[in-house]
């Protein structure tokens, strides 16, 4: 069950609970429109069960529901890169390993996405320079809705998704954050469960001397 409050004229603050067994964590999304287009704000671990929408359009309908999402994590790599800030040559670079692609490989069997036998193998991580890293893996999802790379930065308490990617890709490289210098990596396949109820709220005007 979801429910929102309006914090502040233009802030909302959402709650939920009920049980969802199996599940990975809920994505929390939101539309201006009942019927969507809808829009994911965060992946949520199932330990979370608040989150704060803040500076929304004013005077506004919002609309918000959550579902869980599911699917095998890989097992982790974990990824020490070289000393060195994101520099000027870096950003001049063309990249060409690190936008998602698929590799086909012969002889893969594959399982429905929600099935232990759908677990991503033999992850790997290529450190491309001070800042990159290439992701490649064996997809044995069938039916699934994309990929989410995790990551969890070296002290870290959990695994968070960096990026979504379509499903069949198998070949990621990822920019990383000053403080995924040292992290453990892992990959999932993932399908989505059923929405919660749909929770709206209209936002006010806009604070004298905000935004």
């Amino acid at each position: 069950m979801l429910s929102v409050a309006r914090v502040s004229p233009v802030d909302a603050e959402l709650s939920w609970h009920g049980e969802a067994p199996g599940a990975a964590g809920r994505t929390v999304e939101f539309a201006t429109e009942p019927g969507g287009p809808w829009t994911i704000l965060t992946y949520a671990p199932l330990t979370q069960t608040t989150y704060r929408h803040p500076d929304l359009i004013p005077k506004t309908h919002f609309y918000y529901r959550v579902r869980p999402y599911y699917g095998p994590a890989s097992r982790a790599v974990d990824v020490t890169l070289p000393k060195g800030s994101f520099t000027k040559a870096e950003q001049r670079q063309e990249h060409r390993w690190a936008p998602p692609r698929t590799i086909r490989r012969a002889g893969v069997r594959t399982s429905p996405v929600r099935r232990p036998s759908a677990t991503p193998t033999d992850l790997r991580a290529t450190v491309m320079h001070a800042n990159g890293i290439r992701f490649t893996w064996t997809d044995h999802a069938e039916g699934e809705r994309g990929y989410l790379l995790e990551d969890r930065p070296r002290g870290g308490g959990s695994f968070h998704p960096v990026a979504v990617l379509d499903p069949d890709i198998n070949s990621f490289g990822l920019i990383t954050l000053p403080n995924e210098k040292r992290a453990s990596y892992r990959v999932r396949p993932f399908t989505y469960g059923e929405c919660s109820n749909i929770a709206r709220m209209t936002t006010g005007e806009r604070p004298a001397g905000r935004g």
